[in-house]
């Protein structure tokens, strides 16, 4: 511990391995059952790795002919799911590294996100001896659903571009965001009218409350919007410099960790919150952007990304902070562009706009 916090590189020298593309990483990702962190570039490649325990090997596979817009898990195992700018849905093995092609159609497939009815770290298979759940990809104004096997169940229709999906925490429903608010369907219903979330505005990305008490999306301005969904009761997130590309609850869902500032921004979800409360601030990156957070799924533990490279853990209790990374790899600094937890909250990846990846071991020893 102290010889991480008078060296910010301590811990990814020591316990973290790394690799660099000449690629723009867009997302990253673990797979089901934790084994495998996934990269996805603007080149189409999907770049694989095991954790720095297991000895750390990267592979990669050719998964679209151009950039991988989405990117999410597969329903259980070692898979994922990618979209492209291809007009492609494809699932990539992460074994035998094939790819294949679930959906093909005429437009970009920017949005994938999945559900699995398997508990966290299943090594089941989609189809065969288990992995049930659901797959989403928007494209366009539609949001498309299918089965674990990746057959078409339903289309839903949106009156404009979808510019994000999420399912909530059952898997029951699956809320998208687009101009002027979002819409919640019910999964497995068959009515074509959502429940819609009117706000005025370009809204670019959605998450739901664990609880399934709130929506929340970042829109093109500066700030957050959200609903409390027991009475659609509006709630503004506002204040911060930039855009914020990047939120995530906690597993409790009593904060909303933000990008967006010099700072994490974390909005209380408890006590009335967050209208009318002040948001808790946890250190950042001196004079650098946050840009993309993650909490941890099991603590009260934020990782954030920065602008200049640097990636840092801060628990939100004492506030103090564990650094990942320090800015730049010798070879100039980029800033962090995906980041993320394995379910077990182990293993943490995160990807940098000039092609750099790494995988850090966090569990015990």
């Amino acid at each position: 511990m102290e010889a991480a916090l008078s060296d910010p590189d301590h811990l990814l020298r020591t316990r973290g391995i790394t690799h660099t593309v000449d690629a723009f990483v867009l997302g990253c990702a673990f797979s089901r059952d934790g084994s495998l962190a996934a990269f996805a570039t603007g080149e189409g490649e999907l770049h694989l790795a095991s954790s720095p325990a297991s000895g750390g090997n990267w592979r990669v596979a050719a998964a679209h002919d151009g950039a991988i817009l989405g990117l999410a898990p597969d329903i259980a195992g070692r898979g994922f799911l990618t979209g492209g700018d291809d007009n492609r849905l494809c699932r990539v093995d992460g074994d035998t590294l094939e790819a294949s092609v679930l959906a093909s159609g005429r437009r970009w497939v920017e949005h994938v996100a999945s559900f699995s009815e398997d508990k966290p770290g299943s090594a089941k298979r989609p189809g065969s001896d288990g992995g049930k759940g659901l797959i989403a990809s928007a494209v366009g104004k539609q949001v498309e659903l299918r089965d674990a096997e990746g057959k078409l169940l339903r289309t839903l229709d949106h009156d404009s571009t979808v510019s994000g999906i999420a399912f909530d925490a059952k898997g029951k429903r699956i809320a998208a965001s687009h101009y002027n608010g979002a819409s919640i369907w019910f999964a497995n219903s068959r009515s074509d009218t959502p429940r819609l979330l009117t706000w005025k505005g370009s809204h670019i990305g959605i998450a739901i409350h664990p609880d399934g008490e709130a929506v929340v999306t970042a829109m093109q301005e500066n700030e957050l919007h959200g609903w409390r969904l027991s009475d659609s009761h509006n709630m503004r997130m506002s204040g911060y410099p930039q855009k914020t590309q990047s939120f995530s609850f906690s597993r409790n869902g009593r904060w909303l960790a933000t990008s967006g500032a010099e700072v994490v921004v974390l909005w209380p979800f408890f006590g009335g919150g967050p209208m009318g409360k002040p948001p808790v601030e946890l250190a950042g990156a001196p004079n650098s952007m946050c840009t993309r957070v993650a909490f941890h799924p099991q603590h009260e533990l934020v990782a954030a990304g920065f602008a200049d490279g640097t990636v840092l853990m801060s628990d939100v209790a004492t506030k103090r902070v564990l650094p990942v990374c320090g800015p730049g790899d010798g070879g100039g600094s980029s800033s962090v562009s995906a980041l993320a937890f394995n379910p077990a909250g182990t293993l943490l990846a995160f990807g940098c706009e000039n092609g750099r990846m790494a995988v850090v071991d966090l569990a015990a020893r």
